[in-house]
């Protein structure tokens, strides 16, 4: 077996809604595809062999063993290696259970999804779950050194990807409380919130803080000056930043013991405690030298360490912080006890655990050296031993809880020092022998205010109550009832996506709010463009959702991007799906119009409950999605009598229809009218029903989220299918004797649609056609076949990039296509675009229409613009050319106004 290709998706995606974190494998079976696990030789004692564990897998039955009951009863390899890449994250620390395998239109490759939690341990997984089945298959077995090096690879994956334990437990209150977050790719940055209404934090650091109180709590020796200065009890210390100062520093401080610690230091580092002797001093000072310039010398205080930890100006979680220590059981050495103390599965390497595993040092080695003891000595039974002079966690220490313990008077001092030093969260040092009473009567002081603190020995602490202190600072910064999220509009369908999305932006714009929109020719924001280019994936989406400045998001969502990374968001509040046809079949293993439907439907499915699914109820395989979704329901229809909308509008339910010439929204028994479509300059004055689709698309979906029928009115009237608004979506040219129609049709069903206005054009039609290389044969010669029943001259054309075809291959499919539909139209090939284009301009007839379906949209306008088109709008150009007719009664499948010519 051999990996062809492997994606990683992040978002609600085909293989499922509930799970965004998947691996996607297509995997090469070779000449194992028709193979069953059975009829290889010990495959499944090598499986169970290398892997016991698996013995708690499930299968289609439910039940623990199922899978393996499969193995021996026979299944195929794929499922195999969904199973072993799950259970490889699992040993590794990454628990994960979801996964599918399917089988493809290639008998001998399947496609393998499986979940992840790390993106590189994920892949990893993949790779190492086909090397290990492919050893079975060969030798019987998978070495034990070669699983432990996968396991242990993967472990180192993901310590280097997980995020600390303040951070994970800042998100998982975020995502308890349904607030969308995401990492930023700098400073190791957590977004919280989306668009306008987002926060970021970087550890315990928020958005919020302010720099003055970061720089001052730095400032060790400035926070003692300012505290001092507001009469809060300090240790008395000075700074020296020589040897030669240390001397004269002691006798400031009264003598011993004392503290010698870093001036810019943390985590302990460089700080050495209790120290009586002018030896201890002269090496104390080296080690805080290591670490910082400047040197603190302060009087040592008696008492037990504490961490007071102050969000928002309240007192949150009070911890006593115990130093690095063990306990003596009458039996075993002290470096037996180190040892069993970091046995503890609670521990690990620096802040990755809940505890820390304690090391030994410099620092031990004194402390052991001050308590008469070495690392072979038997400590009595319930005898402590200090290995660490400071109550750090990131040095082994432990943390009791004492948050119900804590004086009023100490929680009124802590909350002051909090605003003291500027600090929205403050991590305030005490030490005291009796956190139960006011530091004054105890001798007790405020050692230290540390900017971004750590959470874990309060949500976890050793001993006594964990106390949830991430609730806090996401109250902090999204106070409850505030907004966290902005609304999400996603566009999906086979045509008219980018001219639905660019007019719902505009509707949304007459709302004075800042809208960030995605499509195929680049991210806006407001009226800027931002990046050009195919613009509807997942990136382009967070690209909106990261800006502060966006408040409303209306997010073009291509099939591409949802089959190669998933939705660019976990939800939305509004998912429309226009139409599905047959278009990039055969791309990305989805080869029916079933499944392309199965692909379009996540939109909608991401709809939250209390937001809408806004479905083409013309559309059969649109309007089944409606079974599949928790949002509310509102369709559109070009037929008023269509019967699902009727069934559905007596009920209570909203729809938006056309009907009597007019766009109008059904919302139970009423009937709101927005506007006749003859008024709507996007719809040609009516001749083009598929835009009057497109607009009644953008219309309900507006109307769904409050907006008015005079906002929406006034939208479309101020909504044109020109160059600057919608470039390449039916873009009318006067160029004086005759118009130039620049479209990007490229499927057979925006064919269909494009013929519903170029059939009411008086005059001669000329079609500049093609498509795109990568579609099939059959799509090719169904577009001739189009194009022969509605141009009158054909001039076939081909794209720059084949996409892997041979140049003339696609055109002599379509022209195989314009013969086949025998209608006799005049066609002629001219495989070079800009020629093609140029050729048709200059040919063309009085009063005729050159229609241009271009690869490039921008070249083809520029090629228009050169020939200087008179300014004229689009419904004022098909008013001059063509005799007022009634506005059609369109039927429930717009192509069958494509049906004759004329």
């Amino acid at each position: 077996m051999r990996i062809l290709k492997t994606q990683t998706l992040r978002g609600p995606n085909y293989w499922s809604t509930r799970y965004h974190q998947l691996i996607v494998v297509r995997l090469d079976l070779e000449d194992l595809a028709e193979t069953s696990t059975r009829d290889i030789p010990d495959f499944y004692e090598g499986l169970i062999e290398a892997l016991p564990t698996l013995t708690e897998h499930r299968c289609a039955d439910g039940e623990a063993g199922g899978f393996l009951r499969r193995v021996k009863s026979g299944t195929d390899l794929g499922h195999v290696v969904k199973h072993v890449a799950l259970e490889l994250q699992t040993l590794a620390g990454m628990s994960v259970s979801f996964g599918r395998t399917r089988s493809t239109a290639t008998s001998d490759i399947q496609q393998v999804v499986f979940e992840y939690l790390d993106e590189q341990a994920g892949r990893y997984a993949a790779r190492a779950a086909v090397r290990l089945c492919n050893s079975l298959i060969e030798l019987g077995r998978y070495p034990v050194d070669e699983l432990q090096q996968d396991l242990s690879d993967l472990r180192d994956l993901w310590a280097d990807a997980a995020l600390g334990p303040s951070t994970q437990t800042i998100i998982k209150e975020a995502e308890a409380k349904g607030i969308p977050w995401t990492q930023l790719r700098s400073r190791a940055m957590i977004q919280l919130g989306q668009g306008v209404y987002q926060k970021r934090i970087q550890a315990t650091l928020s958005s919020q803080t302010g720099i003055l109180g970061v720089e001052l709590a730095c400032d060790k020796e400035g926070t003692k000056r300012i505290l001092q200065d507001a009469g809060v009890p300090v240790p008395r210390g000075t700074v020296i930043y020589y040897l030669d100062e240390l001397e004269e520093a002691i006798e400031t401080v009264g003598g011993f013991p004392i503290v010698i610690k870093p001036l810019d230091g943390n985590h302990g580092r460089g700080i050495t405690i209790n120290i009586n002797a002018w030896a201890q001093a002269e090496a104390a000072y080296d080690a805080a030298r290591a670490v910082s310039k400047g040197v603190i010398v302060e009087r040592f205080y008696r008492g037990r360490d504490h961490r007071v930890l102050v969000i928002n100006g309240k007192v949150v979680a009070v911890a006593e912080r115990v130093p690095a220590h063990v306990v003596g059981d009458g039996r075993s050495t002290i470096e037996e006890l180190i040892a069993a103390t970091n046995r503890d599965p609670r521990r690990g390497e620096g802040h990755d655990n809940i505890l820390t595993r304690i090391e030994v040092d410099r620092t031990s080695w004194q402390l052991l050296d001050q308590q008469g003891y070495t690392l072979e000595t038997v400590l009595p039974l319930d005898e402590v031993c200090y290995l660490r002079a400071t109550a750090n966690l990131s040095t082994g220490g432990i943390a009791i809880d004492r948050t119900d313990e804590i004086h009023p008077q100490n929680v009124w001092l802590a909350q002051r020092v909090a605003k003291i030093i500027g600090l929205d969260i403050a991590g305030i040092d005490v030490v005291t022998e009796d956190i139960t009473r006011p530091l004054r009567e105890t001798d007790g002081v405020v050692v230290e205010v540390n900017a971004a603190p750590g959470f874990r020995m309060h949500f976890s602490p050793s001993e006594g109550i964990p106390r949830n202190v991430a609730e806090p600072l996401i109250d902090m910064l999204f106070p409850p009832g505030t907004p966290t999220r902005v609304p999400i509009i996603a566009l999906t369908g086979t045509n008219g996506k980018t001219t639905t999305t660019r007019l719902t932006a505009h509707i949304f714009k007459q709302t004075q709010k800042v809208v960030g929109y995605t499509t195929t020719d680049g991210v806006y924001i407001s009226d800027y463009l931002v990046e050009p280019g195919d613009n509807t994936g997942p990136q382009s989406a967070q690209v909106i959702l990261q800006d502060p400045t966006v408040e409303i998001a209306v997010l073009e969502t291509a099939r591409g991007g949802i089959l190669r990374s998933g939705l660019g968001f976990d939800s939305c509040d509004v998912g429309v799906v226009l139409n599905v046809a047959a278009d990039h079949l055969g791309l990305g293993d989805i080869n029916t119009v079933e499944e392309m439907a199965h692909l379009k439907s996540v939109v909608v499915e991401a709809a939250r409950p209390n937001g809408y699914a806004v479905l083409n109820a013309d559309d059969p395989l649109v309007a089944a999605m409606a079974q599949r979704v928790k949002a509310q329901v509102a369709y559109f229809s070009m037929n008023p009598d269509n019967e699902l909308v009727q069934a559905h509008t007596q009920q209570g339910g909203l729809a938006a229809v056309y009907e009597n010439g007019y766009l109008s929204i059904l919302k139970g028994d009423w009937v709101l009218r927005i506007e006749q479509a003859v008024n709507v300059p996007l719809t040609m004055m009516g001749r083009a029903p598929f835009m009057i689709a497109n607009a009644l698309a953008a219309s309900l979906t507006a109307f769904t989220q409050g907006l008015s029928i005079e906002i929406i009115r006034q939208a479309l009237h101020t909504f044109q299918a020109s160059a600057d608004q919608t470039p390449g979506r039916m873009n009318l040219f006067d160029l004086g004797r005759f118009h130039a129609l620049i479209d990007y049709a490229h499927n057979p069903a925006s064919y269909e649609a494009l013929a519903g206005f170029v059939n009411n054009w008086p005059g001669t039609c000329i079609g500049v056609v093609g498509g795109p290389g990568d579609r099939r044969d059959e799509d090719f010669i169904t577009l001739g076949k189009l194009a022969d029943g509605m141009f009158d001259q054909v001039i076939v054309k081909e794209d720059d990039d084949t996409r892997g075809r041979p140049r003339g291959e696609a055109a002599d499919l379509i022209v195989a296509g314009v013969k086949a539909a025998g209608e006799q139209s005049h066609y002629r090939v001219i495989l070079n675009e800009v020629e093609a284009i140029h050729t048709a301009l200059d040919e063309a007839p009085d009063n005729s229409l050159v229609v241009i379906l271009p690869e490039s949209v921008r070249r083809a306008i520029g090629l228009i613009e050169e020939r200087k088109p008179l300014s004229l709008s689009a419904s004022s150009a098909i008013a001059a050319n063509s005799t007022p007719q009634p506005t059609p009664d369109v039927s429930a499948d717009a192509s069958a106004l494509a049906e004759s010519k004329g």
